[in-house]
């Protein structure tokens, strides 16, 4: 019986001692978390950033196709080679 009680005691200890110091302990994990915490934070500042890139870029590409469409009809531009053909009824 005495010797039942000191294995189970030294299993415990054992448990314990992972529980606490070991691999996948407590404070192991905390310190992941607050990693983990810190990457999204920066994740969501990179998430901003690309969106606000995205929106510039699509507004140079619809300005450039706004300019063109208004130098196209107003001013009579094309391309270069570009053949333009002029259909007068």
């Amino acid at each position: 019986m005495k010797l039942l009680i000191a294995f189970l005691v030294i299993l415990i200890s054992l448990l314990q001692y992972r529980l606490w110091y070991g691999d996948g302990s407590f404070k192991q994990t905390q310190k992941y978390q607050q990693q983990l915490d810190l990457l999204q934070q920066q994740l969501t500042v990179k998430q901003k950033r690309n969106k606000a890139l995205e929106a510039e870029v699509l507004d140079l590409r619809k300005g450039k196709e706004a300019i063109e469409e208004t130098a196209r009809h107003d001013l009579g531009l094309i391309k270069q080679d570009e053949t333009f053909f002029q259909v007068i009824e």
